[in-house]
């Protein structure tokens, strides 16, 4: 996988997740990423209208795609969530200070 898209103005992706309510919410998607060792996907969201709130709230979940239909599932089991965080912290901390080091 490469990180040509990383640095380039492109439009966000923007998926659409119901709430408890049915309400849909809009999220825009700040990355993809797969596990390795697994056939995992996973995706960090944040949600679009939470200009009024101070907090930085990232949402991460396990997806499927079959053609245009994108599942999305709840990561509930700890050990998933931490691989998941540890993945996305060293993807992070990549863009952060190690893209110079490529």
């Amino acid at each position: 996988m490469t990180n040509e898209q990383i640095g380039q103005e492109e439009e966000p992706e923007i998926i659409y997740i119901p709430d408890e309510e049915g309400n849909e919410e809009e999220f825009e998607v700040i990355m993809k990423f797969e596990v390795d060792g697994s056939d995992a996907k996973y995706m960090m969201v944040v949600p679009l209208d939470s200009e009024d709130e101070e907090t930085d709230e990232v949402y991460a979940f396990r997806y499927e795609e079959e053609g245009d239909d994108l599942q999305l599932f709840m990561i509930e089991d700890d050990e998933e969530w931490a691989i998941v965080e540890e993945t996305f912290n060293t993807l992070v901390d990549e863009l952060d200070g190690g893209a110079e080091n490529d």
